[in-house]
């Protein structure tokens, strides 16, 4: 599950998240303790703590004292919201700016993702 790009820590944040984003983790479901998550992943309790507080920070869980954390009301949206911000500031802008460079028409773009897209009518 983890690689040397980033840290566990951001690994493990980033997996919860897109468990989140996903629906694989709802609204108010708990989700595993940092000794729990330790231990499944072989890891030292220290760095699931720190990805779980990151988390907190974030507003993506929250802990309710001796019983566990868990996913705060409107995480996924707030999540779903953020990654849009970030694919149009790191993806499309900088694809705009490829296009416009080429001389690529915002015609051709458009056909070119509804073939991507396909049943997307937006």
């Amino acid at each position: 599950m983890f690689d040397d790009r980033s840290p566990i820590y951001r690994q493990i944040a980033d997996q919860i998240k897109d468990d989140v984003l996903r629906g694989v983790l709802d609204a108010d479901e708990q989700v595993m303790s940092t000794n729990q998550y330790a231990a499944y992943y072989r890891i030292n309790p220290a760095t699931a703590a720190k990805a779980f507080q990151q988390l907190v920070d974030e507003g993506v869980i929250y802990k309710r004292r001796g019983v566990g954390m868990f996913v705060a009301a409107g995480a996924q949206a707030r999540l779903r919201a953020q990654r849009r911000e970030r694919f149009f500031a790191e993806v499309l802008e900088p694809m705009a700016a490829e296009a416009r460079a080429l001389g690529i028409p915002a015609a051709d773009i458009v056909a070119r993702i509804h073939q991507l897209i396909p049943g997307d009518s937006r």
